[in-house]
């Protein structure tokens, strides 16, 4: 499957360090950081009180049975732990909130970069897969911003002070313990660099998984009627059954941490009894240094092992910001430095000169495509069914551009001009309409939200959604579910073209605006399209014939060519491919 060579892809170099992180993420951040940073250490400090006064407990305040000192030490030790309190309460008002917002900004930026991508993309993309790498990818940036990486530094701070505490305590104790805490660590930095890959396979496997997830729920009338529950289960399974080899994978790479910390900590520990009691009982060291030693050992080993927690996350959180990096750095539509034109008002003259197009290299789908769409008029593509018309229609509506050949609006070229100033101008009805989940008055605001409510029922009125509306107890309030999966094919469509007629465009792209509908319903759109091509230029694909008898041309389309070109009454005339596919129809 493409998500098991994108896995062994991964295995390359990762695009982001976490060099590259810290000037992007951390840096303009600082202040915070820095503040967390003041916070960790002062908890860090804090507790090294508990361990210092416990030597004082059992060297000078039980032996020379001193209350006040008692009460003293106490004291001492319960303000630590307040202050300790305190801290960890602030890191994570300050820090960890702080990385839940950077989380929810840097999925706003993804969202927003990704609706910038041209069509292509997401005809190659599940959209079920987007959405993962919107939402979890960029989960991991709390472990860089949070308590995450401040608790990494404010772990080493810790390890290193306790580290000359010890020495000055005993130096031989000291080596003991530093010597299989070195080792552990070595073997931490090895498996974060096994781990790495993993992380990012992991992420591109679960994308995979949740846009067949996706479709599968998207698609459920299709999988009933089929009867196919068992073949998208099956393929499910083998989805999750990859997640888990991969987690396997990460869960030993840990399992080999924790399992080395745990031998070696017990090794170091054994290490620190013997010598430990070979000192007391030569006098050298006292019971109150022996516990307080322990205790410090603890602070030492403590955050070695919370880093190697840390480690990981920093590395997971690694991988989840390379994959984020590679939809920031893909091209949008905008970026291209040829589109410098700004269009303002437009006539709306639409011309195809000398136009190829191919969606795979050396496969032509559009051979030398001319014709000429003046103002304000229709023109009809009509042909067999992958004849190029949709293509035609894309490339009208800049979702696509020319391989060879121009495209022109009023004799400026279209791929000169900024999409967004064209865009405005431009009207869609597509043959499966998109309608969002929502209400019908909701999905005709659409393309104007602010528009009146005159605006409004005027539009409603022109595609005679009214004539359903009316029956319905909420009107134009009523939900719809998601799709439009509440209405009828020929609601839908109705509801399709009062959005159109709302958003008031100069150009309008009808593919198969009526193939949905039934005769008494296609009798009520043809009334409805009438208004909406008034004074527009229009391109119509249309299978039925009898809809476009009025249109100022009509382009018969055949393996990418125009096979034939004229009105209704001049096609009919000349009994070629359009004359043999009304009188089928007609027959029918």
């Amino acid at each position: 499957m493409q998500h098991l060579k994108e896995s062994k892809k991964s295995k390359t170099k990762p695009k982001v360090t976490l060099k590259q992180a810290f000037k992007t993420i951390i840096w303009p951040r600082r202040n915070l950081v820095f503040i967390g940073l003041i916070l960790i250490i002062i908890r860090s400090l804090s507790g090294f009180v508990l361990p210092l006064q416990s030597k004082v407990l059992l060297d000078e305040v039980v032996p020379n049975k001193d209350f006040n000192q008692l009460y003293l030490v106490i004291g001492v030790v319960i303000a630590a732990i307040l202050v300790q309190a305190i801290t960890s309460f602030l890191l994570t008002k300050i820090l960890s909130i702080q990385a839940q917002y950077l989380i929810s900004e840097l999925r706003a930026q993804v969202q927003k970069k990704v609706l910038t991508l041209p069509i292509s993309f997401f005809d190659n993309t599940k959209s079920g897969a987007l959405v993962s790498r919107i939402m979890t990818d960029v989960e991991g940036v709390r472990n860089l911003i949070g308590t995450g990486l401040v608790q990494l530094i404010g772990g080493s701070f810790t390890a290193i002070l306790t580290l000359v505490i010890l020495l000055k305590m005993n130096v031989w104790m000291t080596v003991f313990t530093f010597v299989p805490l070195s080792i552990f660590g070595l073997i931490a930095l090895k498996s974060f660099k096994y781990i790495r890959p993993i992380f990012r396979a992991r992420g591109k496997i679960n994308a995979e998984v949740k846009g067949r997830l996706t479709e599968t729920l998207g698609g459920i009338r299709v999988i009933k009627a089929f009867n196919a529950e068992a073949q998208e289960t099956e393929i499910f399974e083998k989805g999750v059954a990859e997640i888990f080899v991969n987690v396997k994978k990460s869960m030993t790479a840990t399992a080999i941490m924790t399992s080395s910390s745990t031998f070696l900590i017990g090794l170091a520990t054994t290490g620190v009894m013997g010598i430990g009691g070979y000192f007391m009982m030569q006098g050298t060291l006292t019971f109150g240094d022996f516990v307080q030693f322990t205790f410090l050992l603890a602070f030492m080993v403590a955050p070695i092992v919370q880093m190697s927690n840390i480690g990981s996350q920093l590395t997971e959180a690694l991988a989840g910001l390379d994959r984020t990096e590679e939809l920031m750095n893909l091209p949008a539509e905008e970026d291209d430095k040829d589109r410098t034109i700004e269009l303002e008002n437009i006539k709306g003259t639409l011309s195809f000169k000398n136009v190829s197009f191919a969606y795979d290299e050396g496969k032509e789908v559009l051979h030398n495509i001319n014709f000429n769409v003046p103002a304000g008029s229709v023109t009809a593509l009509v042909g067999s069914s992958g004849s190029g018309k949709s293509t035609i229609a894309g490339l009208s509506a800049t979702f696509l551009n020319p391989k060879s050949g121009t495209v022109t609006i009023d004799n400026r070229n279209l791929s000169k001009v900024k999409l967004n100033s064209f865009r405005k101008h431009l009207g869609v009805v597509l043959q499966d309409e998109f309608l969002f989940e929502g209400t019908i008055r909701e999905n005709i605001l659409f393309p104007r939200p602010n528009a009146t409510e005159k605006e409004l029922q005027n539009a409603v009125n022109a595609a005679y959604v009214n004539e359903f509306t009316d029956r319905f107890e909420n009107g134009l309030d009523t939900l719809i579910g998601e799709r439009g999966v509440k209405l009828s094919g020929g609601q839908r469509q109705r509801l399709a073209i009062a959005r159109a007629i709302l958003a008031n465009p100069k150009i309008i792209i009808l593919d198969e605006a009526t193939s949905s509908l039934d005769t008494e319903s296609e009798a009520l759109i043809q009334k409805s399209l009438s208004e909406l091509i008034k004074d527009r230029t229009t391109i119509v694909i249309a299978h039925r014939l009898s809809t476009i008898k009025k249109a100022a041309q009509i382009l018969v389309i055949e393996a990418g060519k125009i096979a034939e070109r004229g009105t209704h009454e001049e096609l009919i005339a000349k009994q070629g491919r359009y004359y043999d596919l009304y009188t089928y129809q007609s027959k029918i």
